[in-house]
């Protein structure tokens, strides 16, 4: 599954609603309600947990993932070691990171493409992406609107 910086992941565009999802996936193992009453799709297969903003019209916002399919810019990135992760971001001029540590858990976290690799032992273990925001401070949604 192919991660598309600022756009979303394989055929997931930020800005689709629930219905655009299920036409493409199908219904989700799980879907429930977070702290903030936005909606959260759960896939199983493709280890996938999508987040809704319910402020957004239920948009799709974020997306948490932890295929071992998972590429970014060809490369693999689950189950890879850090180091190699961030040797090729920087090769495609992607090199500020800043760090968060949590037990034996780190999250790097890149504004600009608003990403996180969470790594635990060295080694990149989930990926999260979110929509980016504009400089008007709105969300850039990427799904065309059907009117």
């Amino acid at each position: 599954m192919k991660i598309n910086l600022k756009n979303g992941i394989d055929q997931l565009l930020f800005g689709m609603k629930q219905k655009d999802v299920i036409a493409i996936y199908g219904k989700p193992d799980r879907d429930y309600k977070d702290e903030d009453d936005n909606v959260i799709y759960a896939y199983n297969k493709l280890k996938m947990r999508l987040t809704f903003y319910v402020e957004e019209d239920f948009k799709l916002g974020y997306i948490v993932a932890s295929s071992a399919e998972l590429s970014l810019f060809g490369h693999k990135i689950i189950n890879i070691k850090i180091t190699e992760v961030k040797k090729d971001l920087a090769a495609k001029g992607i090199t500020k990171f800043t760090q968060e540590e949590f037990d034996t858990f780190e999250n790097y976290f890149n504004e600009e493409n608003w990403i996180i690799f969470q790594t635990e032992f060295d080694e990149v273990v989930k990926f999260e992406i979110g929509a980016i925001i504009n400089q008007k401070d709105e969300f850039d949604w990427k799904f065309p609107v059907k009117k």
